[in-house]
């Protein structure tokens, strides 16, 4: 009888150890946390004087980043980001207002952007016949 309860113990700690989970084997693994909720919007902007960036002197340049915040060395990158925005990212819809009256002198002045908007890459350069017309056609953009 003795060994008939020693016996029933035994099975009965068997049977228990066989219905506990075996160690992390019943675990996901981990998944990848994302790293941002935002496509990539990184851009670098350049101004310079020539007729084309291959000509031209780069005299200044910027970093602008729009996702999830506007920041970079931009001097005003919330109303920069926002006028990318209103124009989904194509540099071409960036006109002014063309308030003001320029000269007919010829001094160009080309600007570009290259790099990432909402994940798609950008390239754009665009000459004005001088700093004048740039200003009066351009936006906050290019006012760097």
């Amino acid at each position: 009888m003795h060994r008939t309860a020693r016996l029933a113990a035994t099975i009965s700690l068997a049977a228990a150890a066989l219905a506990l989970p075996l160690g992390n084997s019943a675990t996901a693994a981990p998944t990848p946390e994302a790293t941002s909720l935002y496509a990539p919007s990184e851009l670098v902007l350049t101004l310079g004087h020539g007729a084309s960036a291959a000509e031209a002197t780069v005299e200044r340049a910027v970093s602008l980043s729009c996702a999830p915040t506007a920041r970079g060395t931009h001097p005003d990158p919330v109303a920069a980001c926002a006028e990318l925005r209103e124009a989904q990212g194509d540099f071409a819809l960036l006109t002014g207002a063309g308030v003001g009256i320029c000269d007919k002198r010829y001094n160009p002045v080309v600007v570009t952007a290259s790099g990432v908007w909402e994940g798609r890459r950008i390239g754009y350069e665009r000459t004005f016949a001088n700093q004048c017309a740039m200003n009066s056609q351009g936006r906050s953009v290019f006012a760097f």
